[in-house]
């Protein structure tokens, strides 16, 4: 048990301190860079700190869900996800820098509320927790198209990242329907959606 707990908590801080790393290559990174205006690249640089809150957050529910869940092909699907939620911080935790932006400040706070969101939906059981995850990647992947409607043009490097990340959440929702995943109550998805919409207006300025 304190062997786990130790493991959790040196995962815990390596995502909210440490920096990030990638097997794959970021997308668009052979992209040239393009000149954006001063608004534009402060914009973009926000939403990319949202995007980069985002993956922090899914860090924190893999965690939690993958130590409550007693399946261990589940757990092995949330391992699989979590390791690609980690190059999509990577991914814009790089694009931040380049932004001459910076991550939000309140990180660890996400973190630890996702946490204890994951830890809350792996207690009603493995289908549930995965209706749950089918869900927040369904919405996650609907926020990204968003941000592809409102990104500049011009800014194609962060473009292409956004959209790589809206094919992989897609098809962690695809598998976790696969592996019997329960529809969530409406009421549950807008308390989500509720949340969710904190997160990103805060994070956005902080």
């Amino acid at each position: 048990m304190i062997d786990q707990f130790i493991l959790q908590f040196d995962r815990a801080l390596r995502t909210v301190f440490a920096p990030a790393h990638s097997v794959r290559p970021v997308p668009g990174g052979e992209l040239p860079d393009t000149a954006l205006a001063d608004e534009e690249k402060q914009h973009a640089a926000a939403l990319m700190r949202i995007n980069h809150c985002g993956e922090i957050c899914a860090q924190a529910l893999y965690q939690g869900q993958a130590m409550m869940s007693r399946d261990p092909a589940i757990r092995d699907a949330l391992r699989q996800a979590s390791d690609e939620e980690t190059e999509h911080l990577a991914w814009t935790e790089q694009r931040i820098a380049e932004l001459g932006g910076r991550k939000s400040l309140l990180n660890p706070l996400w973190y630890g509320g996702a946490l204890a969101i994951g830890l809350l939906a792996g207690r009603f059981g493995d289908r549930w927790n995965l209706g749950f995850l089918a869900e927040t990647e369904r919405q996650v992947e609907a926020h990204l198209k968003g941000h592809l409607d409102t990104l500049p043009e011009t800014d194609q490097k962060s473009r292409a990242i956004v959209a790589q990340m809206k094919i992989d959440e897609a098809e962690h929702a695809d598998t976790a329907v696969a592996l019997g995943a329960h529809e969530l109550p409406a009421p549950v998805k807008g308390a989500m959606k509720l949340a969710s919409r904190v997160m990103t207006r805060t994070a956005y300025w902080v």
